[in-house]
């Protein structure tokens, strides 16, 4: 998430209300969680072990619960709940805002394309041409839409990312402060959830086809030309390269990385990180070849102990 302008590190502490490590002048250009972070960030860590992740990442700013030595060329923000001072930033600088009817009067929708009734468009939403909008699609604030999008009826669309913190009075949620780009020639089906970024945005690339009932978590880049199948669900923060096949029902951890041309077999738990051009089968995930003759092999020693 940018900032409209370059903000001073003591404008940034002053919003928030925390102290600083730094240069008063030291420039800020924007705050994004560590999976998109980039240089003029603020980042936020508040657990031990993530913060040499934190301190070691493109951000030049990080938000930290401990007084620690700043890496060079950097600058810190000391708080005491930099979870809830990271949600202060973004309600500050992407405040949600009402929308007064079903298509709002800022979004761009290109005059060739066709919206059903009964579909939501949110603020500043960008629809491009020929896209087919089918009836009850939600398109919450901020979404980009490409050329030739087809989204099937009862999809959304930048929904919140499913991001808490468990706190003794119970769970905290982190705002949601990205968006959603779906490219050229994308193909939504019917009943699909894709959750906007927390600070970046969740992106398919162009070509990719999706089936009915599908989820995408939050961050999450789908690449070019993939094929996604009924009732897939995958996580946060996942990399899904181009020309990927996932068939019915694969579930997915988070954070990690399909490689190009990967075809995941039905009901495959991606347990982890898989490389390209390969077929995958099973939970936990492995070669779909290799797990299948594992799996014979297991039916034949129950066969030899009945006997």
């Amino acid at each position: 998430m940018k900032f409209p302008r370059i903000y001073s590190l003591k404008e940034i502490a002053e919003l928030i209300g925390t102290t600083f490590v730094g240069s008063a002048n030291f420039p800020i250009s924007g705050c994004n969680e560590i999976h998109v972070v980039e240089p003029g960030d603020i980042v936020f860590v508040d657990h031990p072990k993530y913060y040499d992740k934190a301190l070691d990442s493109k951000a030049s700013v990080v938000l930290i619960n401990k007084t620690v030595k700043c890496p060079q060329g950097k600058a810190l923000l000391i708080s005491k709940d930099p979870f809830a001072d990271f949600n202060k930033l973004t309600k500050h600088f992407n405040p949600f805002t009402i929308s007064s009817t079903s298509i709002s009067k800022s979004s761009s929708i290109d005059n060739s394309s066709i919206i059903q009734p009964n579909v939501f468009i949110g603020n500043n939403v960008v629809i491009g041409k020929n896209c087919v909008i089918h009836p009850n699609v939600t398109i919450y604030d901020n979404c980009h839409i490409g050329n030739n999008v087809t989204i099937h009826a009862g999809s959304i669309l930048g929904a919140d990312a499913f991001y808490y913190k468990k706190r003794k009075e119970g769970y905290d949620k982190l705002l949601s402060g990205g968006s959603v780009i779906i490219e050229d020639n994308v193909d939504i089906g019917a009943l699909c959830t894709i959750d906007r970024g927390v600070s970046g945005n969740t992106t398919i690339k162009k070509g990719t086809k999706i089936d009915n009932q599908v989820q995408i978590g939050h961050d999450t880049i789908i690449g070019e030309r993939c094929l996604i199948a009924s009732q897939t669900g995958i996580a946060g923060c996942v990399i899904v390269e181009d020309e990927v096949t996932m068939w019915g029902q694969v579930g997915t951890n988070s954070g990690i990385t399909i490689g190009k041309g990967a075809v995941i077999l039905g009901q495959t738990g991606v347990t982890k990180s898989v490389k390209g051009g390969k077929t995958y089968f099973g939970t936990p995930i492995d070669e779909s070849r290799k797990k299948l003759k594992e799996m014979a092999q297991i039916k034949q020693l129950i066969k030899k102990e009945k006997k």
